[in-house]
């Protein structure tokens, strides 16, 4: 319920702040040298030359029955094109999580397990990469991968659909995929080592390894099975909310890359003043950090029964 009102606030907010700046669509897109009265004529043909108000109250009227108007820019209903512009959106979200946890979790086990050169290696290049915001390490990705040629340097695809089979087109996508997804990564997997590292440092130092260790496991099964479970709490809770970030935050490496997903949706959006898309993107944006969230919360739970109890037992005192 929580995270349905802050996506109502996201969204209102989002097209009231846009509808009362000054300018608006028309005088961007009739461009200089136009009568003002020919962008009059348009603006209300199409009723934005009502207050701020009334736009709103009209735009939250169609929003109920799941009418989110048409861009202005792309001339196409709202819902179906930030569905499809999420949809790119999630598809790198999810390679650069896939990352993140191959990369933190392994490199935050050996930190923590095992200090020495390899250990200290590994946090000096943590450090750089928790140094580079994604869009340095967007731009220097692309610049690297222009001088080498091993990667495409942007985009989503370099074939069209239309000429080539699905299964071609999936091979194409994967081969640009890893640019903008390590550009998102790098920061959040040095985030999820530090964090992995210390939790897992604290949890061998609990007297219950010692006591897995007399008991006749091995260091290994010790490890994995235990310490890692022991110490998992504020790896998953960390895990959910860089999932809703990367979902919701990926603006400046899809500009950077010129990946078509929702960051350069919302781009055109602000510029062109197109107000009704800018709040579905905002409002699509907070799904996906409230999802995280969310999904941090079903981890947090997973990992430690401890939390479901004690929030089953909060209700319960609710209720009686």
């Amino acid at each position: 319920l929580s995270a349905v009102v802050v996506v109502f606030i996201v969204a209102s907010t989002t097209l009231v702040l846009s509808a009362a700046a000054d300018g608006d669509y028309f005088s961007i897109a009739l461009g200089f040298g136009r009568s003002p009265r020919t962008a009059a004529s348009a603006r209300a043909a199409l009723g934005f030359d009502r207050p701020v108000s009334a736009i709103y109250l009209a735009w939250l009227t169609r929003a109920a029955r799941l009418d989110f108007g048409t861009s202005l820019t792309f001339q196409r209903p709202v819902g179906p094109l930030v569905v499809e512009r999420g949809a790119r959106t999630a598809l790198l979200a999810v390679a650069a999580l896939a990352i993140v946890t191959l990369l933190g979790v392994p490199l935050g086990v050996l930190t923590g397990t095992r200090p020495g050169f390899a250990a200290a290696v590994v946090r000096a290049v943590s450090s750089v990469c928790l140094s580079v915001p994604p869009l340095i390490a967007a731009i220097l990705l692309v610049a690297l991968a222009a001088f080498t040629g091993i990667l495409p340097v942007g985009g989503m695809t370099t074939l069209s659909l239309d000429e080539t089979g699905w299964l071609e087109w999936a091979r194409d996508v994967a081969w640009h995929v890893p640019l903008p997804a390590l550009a998102l990564a790098l920061p959040f997997a040095a985030m999820l080592e530090r964090v992995q590292s210390q939790a897992i440092a604290q949890a061998l130092a609990e007297p219950s390894m010692t006591a897995a260790l007399a008991r006749g496991l091995s260091y290994r099964q010790m490890l994995w099975r235990h310490a890692w479970r022991l110490g998992a709490k504020p790896v998953a809770a960390l895990a959910g909310l860089i999932a809703g970030t990367l979902l919701s935050g990926s603006f400046a490496v899809e500009l950077v890359t010129s990946w078509p997903g929702l960051g350069r949706l919302t781009y055109d959006a602000l510029i062109n003043r197109d107000i009704y898309l800018a709040a579905g993107c905002a409002a699509v944006a907070a799904v996906f950090l409230e999802c995280g969230i969310v999904f941090s919360d079903l981890l947090l739970a997973a990992v430690d029964p401890r939390v479901a109890a004690a929030e089953t037992a909060a209700l319960d005192d609710v209720r009686t």
